[in-house]
């Protein structure tokens, strides 16, 4: 385990570690690939002001942004005020790009691992990198996580739910997973290309329907692929509390048991789900409880979703509001239990 020296955010006198796993970062630069390679599904950071800018796919507004998303600085002065000590930073999902050719998403993925890895290296009692791979070829990717992790110093990689519809379980993954297990490379499992979308255009139904669904279709599949069983010291954590996963966890045990033909298993699926961990993006201390009684408070990882609208403000809110759970477990999800994860132990400095 690596040591990690801390410093609490300025004016903070709290006795507990908050890390932020799930935040979001972009270079500022990030070179125009649309052009460079062409096609429209490229990701594009265009300037709108000296403080803001919109992510555009395919000449189209993606998502609007501010300069939290790149400025460590911006980053610095909202984690003191919100008492942030660090953050995990990970790509915007986006920016995955397996859609592309593998060498041409390796350039994207490049870029934004050296800039994740220089970011740490400017800040590093505040902030931890996760980087990206590009997924759609197992070889290429193993030879970036390589990088990542032995080079860069990133301490996991963030990785979508699918990738070009393929599920997390197709056997052209296994050896992507196969090299986790060996290298105790932490994954953090997000939505993107959510099911459905195409039934979603309104009310921004992707974001808080589509992207629970997918990310419960994906730790479903993972088990059910069986997975986890080949590979079972795997850590993975789901985003968004694991979307809808922990709560059609039983029906998915109800399906093992009365279709057992279709069984890949030995044991029903809840059984497997104890390899998961979860950011705490749930909004309600009562989605908090469930998930402590069902998978135990070890396994809650804080997690914001820094610096986007649906974010908790401030972070951890949701953790605090919890009044059926001891200080020591407080601390264990506000920080300790996401510096384990991410195989970090801290030396915390008054």
């Amino acid at each position: 385990m690596q040591k990690l020296r801390i410093r609490h955010a300025a004016g903070s006198e709290r006795m507990e570690m908050r890390v932020d796993f799930h935040t979001h970062i972009i270079p500022e630069d990030l070179p125009n690939f649309a052009e460079t390679f062409k096609g429209e599904r490229w990701p594009v950071l265009h300037r709108t002001c000296a403080c803001g800018a919109n992510i555009l796919v395919g000449g189209k507004v993606f998502r609007e942004v501010t300069d939290q998303v790149w400025d460590p600085a911006k980053r610095l002065q909202d984690m003191d005020r919100e008492k942030v000590d660090i953050q995990v930073l990970s790509p915007i999902p986006v920016t995955f790009s397996y859609w592309a050719p593998a060498e041409e998403a390796e350039v994207m993925a490049r870029i934004q691992n050296d800039f994740i890895a220089e970011t740490v290296k400017q800040h590093p009692d505040r902030f931890i990198g996760l980087g990206t791979v590009p997924l759609q070829n197992t070889a290429v990717a193993i030879r970036e996580m390589d990088r990542c992790v032995h080079e860069l110093g990133l301490k996991g990689i963030e990785i979508g739910t699918n990738v070009n519809g393929n599920n997390l379980d197709d056997p052209a993954f296994l050896e992507f997973f196969e090299m986790c297990e060996k290298w105790d490379v932490p994954l953090f499992v997000h939505p993107w290309e959510t099911l459905g979308r195409e039934r979603m255009p309104r009310h921004n139904l992707m974001y808080t329907v589509g992207m629970p669904s997918e990310t419960a279709l994906a730790a479903a599949s993972l088990i059910l692929g069986g997975v986890i069983e080949k590979f079972p010291r795997l850590r993975i954590c789901l985003a968004h509390g694991g979307g809808s996963f922990p709560y059609i966890l039983p029906r998915l045990d109800q399906g093992w048991k009365v279709w057992p033909h279709l069984r890949l298993l030995e044991q029903p699926p809840s059984h497997y789900a104890k390899n998961f961990y979860f950011d705490s993006l749930v909004y309600d201390p009562a989605n908090i409880q469930y998930m402590i009684d069902r998978f135990g408070y070890e396994r809650i990882l804080m997690g914001s979703d820094y610096p986007f609208l649906l974010r908790e403000i401030p972070p951890g809110e949701v953790i605090d509001q919890m009044l059926t759970v001891t200080e020591e477990q407080k601390r264990a999800m506000l920080g300790e239990n996401a510096l384990r994860f991410l195989n970090m132990s801290q030396v915390k400095v008054r």
